[in-house]
């Protein structure tokens, strides 16, 4: 393709208008993948769902997300993209009044799924609006707030999501939407060029493609959200999903890899940057979102944090980016953005590796050094990949490499998630084997606890205080395998991030007028 024809210098303040309206909706969308993670309790107690039914509510949002992102290029350009971002965050907030309203499981999951498939519209968007209504020398800055949003939002989730279900209620999880949805409603009405639509592409699309990606996709989010909970090959649904996977997945990139007018255009991930950002963007959504995952799980297992406390330890993750985040144009007009990944991978490893000196009395104060690493390291990782992966693209292809970019980011996500879940309950089992080996009913020091502890217990019976004694210690024998797992897991994610720096080296520095 010809060089494009310079445009203007600076970006008017409607271009602004528009790039703002298309990052609060990509925040709004991100946000409530995590809000109701810290409130699951409190939603599965209203709504009569089991902690196993539960995990649909979140799962249900992930598997329409994760369909619809790889859609939004072809459907932007066939329905107009000013309609297609008004008609979707109308429906978002539709959505998200119905999940406030639901009085019932199937009823909130359907809701959640309805916010999932047009939440997967404003995410890859963000990125086409920024990239379409900015002068390169301003891009920059469109990316600083895409990295914003994709990196602050799932560290402010729990927080959010806490504080309101504790001084307000579960619902206004979903509530919390609408002034902001209606504020972006306002400015994509106003900032969008109007684009005529082409229905007739409709009749030509590549449904098959569509069929196949949506099976494979969903099927393997499925396994990955909800393999640990059906003991994984041992149940016959996840075998089945495990299946459809791959036949669909395989199905998927062979069709589009030979159709005339693909769906998605696959090829790039042959552009030795965009696939290499692709595969370093898995990780990011593995790391981001599997210490959130963790970080919760450790304050309510270990120690007994309510809702808001999670949400205050998490939150810094999350606020510190604020400060990060002016610098980050700068930085990548001066600093080779190869170095800033590099960089941001290091400190986000060495977090990870502090969090594996965890015991019982680490608590929200020893917890707010490696957060505090985390939210300096996630814009130096999220946001020059961001511009690596798309940067130098026409439209259409940018609009395809943000959308897979954004699916391998919440795939990555979802297995990060899977692979933690099963690390902790098996390594947890490990551990415990291996300190109840230690422990026999002989040993001197074994025999001196329980004495002790059958003495405090003020149980006049010295049998039943025995065994009450016998039950603690066993349960604090768990306690310490359990946190002894949490360990193992940031081992991994801190060893993996290590690997990954290799990749780096695969990343070409874009040109200085692309960035």
């Amino acid at each position: 393709m010809p060089p494009p024809a310079p445009g203007p210098a600076k970006a008017s303040a409607r271009d602004w208008a528009a790039v703002m309206s298309a990052m609060l909706a990509a925040f709004m969308a991100i946000l409530d993948i995590q809000i109701t993670n810290a409130s699951l309790a409190n939603i599965e107690g209203a709504v009569g769902a089991s902690p196993s039914e539960g995990s649909w509510i979140s799962t249900a949002y992930l598997i329409a997300e994760i369909i619809t992102i790889p859609l939004t290029g072809w459907l932007g350009q066939v329905v107009g993209l000013k309609r297609y971002l008004l008609v979707n965050s109308a429906l978002f907030l539709l959505f998200s009044v119905c999940c406030a309203r639901s009085d019932s499981l199937s009823a909130l999951i359907l809701s959640r799924c309805g916010q999932g498939f047009c939440g997967g519209v404003l995410i890859p968007t963000a990125v086409t609006v920024l990239r379409t209504r900015l002068p390169r020398a301003q891009q920059p800055i469109g990316i600083s707030l895409f990295g914003l949003t994709a990196t602050l939002a799932p560290a402010l989730g729990p927080t959010l999501g806490g504080w309101l279900t504790d001084n307000l209620s579960w619902h206004y999880l979903f509530y919390v939407n609408l002034v902001p949805g209606a504020v972006t409603l306002v400015l994509f009405a106003r900032a969008l060029d109007p684009a005529p639509a082409r229905w007739g592409e409709l009749r030509h699309g590549d449904w098959t493609g569509i069929a196949l990606m949506a099976t494979g996709l969903s099927s393997l989010t499925v396994v990955l959200e909800e393999g640990q909970r059906e003991t994984w090959f041992g149940s016959d649904l996840i075998r089945t999903l495990s299946v459809l996977a791959v036949v669909g997945i395989a199905g998927f990139v062979g069709r589009e890899l030979t159709v005339r007018a693909p769906l998605i255009n696959l090829r790039l991930l042959g552009n030795r940057s965009v696939g290499t950002a692709c595969v370093l963007m898995t990780v990011f959504g593995a790391v981001s979102l599997g210490s959130v995952y963790i970080i919760p799980l450790y304050c309510a297992q270990i120690q007994g944090y309510d809702p808001e406390q999670i949400g205050t330890v998490v939150m810094w993750s999350g606020l510190p980016q604020l400060l990060i985040f002016p610098l980050m144009p700068r930085l990548m007009r001066r600093v080779d953005p190869r170095l800033l990944v590099g960089a941001g991978t290091l400190l986000f490893a060495v977090s990870c590796f502090v969090n594996t000196a965890l015991t019982q009395d680490v608590g929200m104060r020893q917890l707010i050094l490696p957060q505090v690493l985390r939210a300096i390291g996630q814009p130096l990782f999220a946001v020059p990949l961001s511009q690596l992966a798309t940067a130098g693209l026409p439209p259409r292809d940018t609009a395809d490499a943000a959308a897979l970019s954004s699916m391998m980011r919440n795939l990555g996500g979802s297995l990060c998630i899977a692979m933690i879940s099963t690390v902790i309950e098996r390594r947890e089992h490990f551990h415990f084997s291996v300190i109840a080996e230690r422990l026999t009913a002989n040993g001197v020091a074994v025999q001196a606890r329980v004495a002790a502890m059958a003495a405090r217990g003020g149980v006049a019976d010295r049998a039943m205080a025995h065994g009450r004694a016998l039950a603690t210690l066993a349960a604090e024998v768990r306690q310490q395998a359990t946190i002894m797992s949490y360990s193992d897991a940031f081992s991994i994610i801190g060893v993996t991030l290590m690997l990954c720096l290799g990749g780096l080296l695969l990343l070409r520095r874009p040109a200085p007028r692309a960035a």
